[in-house]
């Protein structure tokens, strides 16, 4: 969602401003934040200093969830060099903004309506965008901050998701993914995901469809069917799990049990047998015990995710949690439970990955370089999953029929047939 902001900043941008890749060059430095983790926070606050050493007469704006959740205190810090705060509901107010030549600017209003859907993101060539379909979020989990720094859910028309597809398929991109923070949530009048997935499905010249996240608690029966039924729809869904207790789900405000849990991912698996399923998993949340931990750990072991994002829990300042929750899982046994939780992960994906050995997969070409080496190429699989190939004059957007040769526990290795 970041990312997609940042091409809505760089569309409306785009008329007024020239942008540079080199902040040595420009006369203003905009950092569209996120505040979901506290490093990333910290980052940013590191990052404007670095930035105004180097540079004292730039401007700088923070832009995007942080502007949100530290409203009061970047308007009552006058020592943290910020010349623009704006919110993710006030974009359409920089350009006024910036085009000030003194005054700060500071608008972080959020709104109910708000999805810019009348304004065409600004987009590098490639082979994915990101469409956001909703923006906001009503769950209010209690570690969660999203509500607070984004705003309550509200859907854009499926006319100008649709319109924005096509459009996107023109521009060249084979593959959307959809965005929003519950999409199982996405209702604009009558219209419900699966039917907008279904419309989506029918454009002409896509190749694939992704979207992330759902929610377990309101995961759609008729959306499996959507997704088995439809070939351009990607056979991966992330499924955050957070944690495998009831008490702790229940305190963190998930709205699911651990047996609601499980069968949803039986359901899943029933009607799509070769879902890729992955997950994300918070450790040492408030008064987690060692039992609870553990109950995490077998439902990680009865799933057999394909892969997991593991964080350890940092409070969140505005969120329930850290208003009713001290936190007081040590550092020491937050770090125990990652490492031995990701040890876990890491062999449960090794092993499922290693089981591709031999197959064919559709593989869409998404990189002509790995980090490793310019002589390979990489694309993700129908799961996500990460395949790397040696480079053959591949194209951007070849959808290769690739047989699995090799695997490690975060990529497949393969050759075409």
């Amino acid at each position: 969602m970041n990312e997609y902001d940042t091409e809505i900043l760089k569309s409306i941008l785009g008329s007024g401003f020239l942008f540079t890749t080199d902040p040595g060059e420009a006369d203003i430095v905009l950092l569209n934040t996120c505040s979901v983790r506290e490093n990333a926070e910290r980052k940013v606050f590191a990052r404007i200093y670095q930035l105004k050493h180097e540079n004292p007469g730039l401007r700088i704006g923070i832009l995007g969830c942080m502007a949100s959740h530290f409203k009061d205190k970047l308007f009552e810090q006058k020592s943290l060099p910020v010349d623009f705060v704006a919110g993710p509901d006030s974009y359409r107010q920089l350009p006024e903004m910036l085009a000030r030549s003194q005054d700060s600017g500071f608008d972080v209003t959020l709104s109910e309506f708000e999805t810019y859907e009348n304004i065409f993101p600004f987009r590098e060539k490639g082979v994915n965008a990101w469409i956001a379909i909703m923006r906001g979020c009503n769950n209010f989990c209690s570690f969660c901050i999203v509500p607070y720094t984004r705003g309550r859910e509200r859907s854009r028309s499926p006319q100008s998701i649709l319109q924005e597809t096509q459009q996107l398929v023109r521009d060249g991109f084979c593959q959307v993914t959809l965005l929003g923070q519950n999409v199982n949530s996405y209702r604009y009048e009558d219209t419900g995901f699966p039917a907008l997935l279904k419309k989506i499905s029918r454009v002409e010249g896509l190749k694939r469809i992704r979207f992330t996240s759902p929610h377990p608690k309101d995961f759609p029966s008729e959306l499996l069917t959507v997704i088995a039924d439809n070939p351009g729809i990607c056979k991966h869904i992330h499924l955050p799990l957070q944690a495998g207790s009831d008490r702790i789900l229940k305190k963190m405000r998930r709205k699911y049990t651990r047996q609601q849990y499980f069968d949803l991912v039986g359901k899943i698996r029933d009607v799509c047998p070769e879902m890729v399923l992955t997950t994300d998993i918070i450790v040492g949340f408030p008064t987690e015990s060692d039992t609870e931990f553990w109950d995490t750990v077998d439902v990680v072991e009865t799933v057999q995710f394909d892969s997991a994002f593991i964080f350890k829990y940092s409070p969140r300042e505005g969120t329930a949690a850290a208003k009713n929750y001290p936190d007081d899982i040590p550092e020491t046994v937050k770090t125990e439970r990652i490492i031995q939780l990701n040890g876990l992960q890491k062999n449960i994906s090794l092993t499922k990955n290693r089981a591709h050995i031999g197959e064919t997969h559709q593989v869409l070409i998404e990189a002509l370089e790995t980090k490793k080496s310019k002589a390979d190429v990489q694309g993700r699989n129908d799961g996500n999953k990460l395949v790397i190939l040696t480079n053959n004059d591949y194209r951007l957007g070849d959808m290769l029929n690739v047989r699995i040769t090799g695997a490690t526990a975060h990529v497949l290795k393969g050759i075409t047939e």
